[in-house]
């Protein structure tokens, strides 16, 4: 992206604040226009013949560094690419790491729905979202076209995610395009020896493909004779080896391609990256050791810099380690995971139920939250907004003060929920009970630091004697 604040933006919008785009002023939209949070096309105004040139050189300054790739259709398909960084501390990361995982044309078909099943059914529960996977790849090992058609038919029946369907062999490729060409899936690969043939297939279905070598010039002449023919859904695949000189090499490569597209402008290399950390079960015979050194190349490609992935591996303390990765490397580093202010009910609380007060970061607020409810402790949390910043930093910050309990406290007429005045704060506020009593007329309770503590804390000290 070339252009790197607001007021840039707002220099090519028509600036009449003609509010049709549903913001107050221009410069509002051309905030979310750099967050990418709006679209030029929602500008009625650029539309227009004297704004047009205008338009098209914004446009073309929004448009990130890497190309953005999508993968698959409807609610379930994925963007990967369109990146604008080399560190995600210099802006952010956009379009999170796709985890796409295998199935094989020799499975039998129950084993085959029962894979496709577990992929597409998995979730984790996770600083408040529920983190899923993102694809399924469908690797060709027989070679026989009509086997790897049925066994592409089987999984698009039991699945809405993005497939990548793999195979050297463009007339078993095909076949399988054929039965799901629809769906937009990612072609996996196009090298030096089936180019043409993988290129007609591009052409006619109009689907993105994957190019792969391990010589960057080579694979940087594949983009060009692509994006020649018109096809620019490319994902470059440089090759992952799993061990020795060959993970050194392959780490190199992922670095020099991402380095030519953002820092040297090299439009040629400039598209999503794909790494295939199942390799390490080519060289490890111990299926758990192949396992772990699975998800660790994971988590390396997952920061440097795969946009997306094909894995083996479906258990726990892989699934875990890698989705969890992704969500915390492709979390705006800006802008700390907040929840709403307000207050929430925990269990079947009554009027003489506990009151707590957190903050509104996400993970403390998750934490609290969590223990309250699996202790069974029937209670009201009350949430005060900090900026999304934790009890002791908020503190410290002044985002938690005794004024912004208060204003909390009448906002949400907690008055009205508990016919006692007593509120409990975390122990690590325990330095603004004195000045909350005094502006708020409410008795307040030090807590524990630790959330965890709090049924041994309610044991001791709830209920006060001044309850009523």
């Amino acid at each position: 992206m070339k252009l790197s604040s607001p007021m840039d933006v707002w220099k090519y919008l028509p600036g009449t604040n003609c509010q049709k785009c549903g913001e107050k002023t221009c410069l509002a939209f051309a905030s979310l226009l750099l967050e990418r949070k709006r679209k030029l096309s929602e500008c009625p105004p650029l539309s227009e013949p004297r704004y047009e040139e205008k338009g098209r050189k914004l446009a073309e300054l929004l448009a990130p560094e890497v190309r953005e790739v999508q993968i698959g259709v409807g609610e379930h398909a994925r963007m990967i690419g369109g990146e604008d960084v080399l560190h995600r501390h210099e802006l952010t990361f956009f379009n999170r790491t796709a985890l796409v995982y295998d199935v094989w044309d020799t499975m039998p078909e129950d084993e085959l729905r029962a894979r496709v099943e577990r992929i597409t059914n998995w979730k984790k529960f996770y600083v408040g979202e529920f983190l899923r996977l993102d694809g399924i790849a469908i690797r060709s090992v027989s070679y026989d076209p009509e086997q790897y058609r049925a066994c592409v038919r089987c999984v698009s029946e039991e699945t809405d995610l993005p497939l990548v369907l793999c195979s050297f062999e463009p007339g078993v490729l095909e076949e399988g395009l054929k039965e799901v060409s629809g769906r937009n899936p990612l072609l996996y690969a196009a090298d030096e020896t089936n180019w043409r043939a993988v290129l007609r297939m591009a052409k006619r279905y109009k689907v993105p493909v994957t190019l792969h070598s391990t010589d960057l010039d080579m694979l940087t002449r594949l983009a060009l004779t692509f994006s020649r023919e018109g096809i620019d859904n490319l994902v470059l695949d440089p090759g992952t080896y799993p061990v020795n000189n060959g993970l050194a090499d392959t780490f190199e490569r992922f670095i020099k391609l991402r380095r030519a597209g953002i820092e040297e402008g090299n439009r040629g290399v400039a598209y999503p990256l794909i790494a295939i950390p199942m390799t390490s079960w080519m060289v490890h015979d111990d299926p758990l050791y192949a396992s772990y050194w699975e998800a660790m190349l994971a988590c390396l490609f997952i920061i440097k810099y795969a946009d997306i992935m094909i894995l083996h591996s479906i258990e726990p303390h892989a699934l875990i380690t890698e989705r969890t990765l992704v969500a915390n490397i492709y979390t705006d580093p800006r802008r700390p995971v907040s929840v709403e202010p307000g207050l929430r009910i925990i269990g079947n609380p009554g009027p003489e139920s506990p009151l707590f007060v957190t903050t509104n970061f996400a993970l403390t607020y998750y934490t609290v939250e969590s223990d309250l409810s699996s202790n069974k402790i029937d209670s009201y949390l009350m949430v005060v907004d900090t900026e999304g910043i934790g009890v002791e930093s908020a503190v410290a910050g002044g985002q938690f003060t005794a004024e912004t309990i208060k204003e909390t406290l009448e906002k949400h007429e907690v008055e009205s929920k508990v016919k006692h005045k007593i509120m409990i704060i975390p122990g690590l506020a325990a330095r603004l009970s004195g000045e909350t009593e005094d502006i708020t007329g409410w008795t307040v309770l030090v807590g524990p630091r630790d959330s965890g503590r709090i049924p041994g804390w309610m044991d001791k000290h709830w209920p006060p004697e001044n309850l009523s």
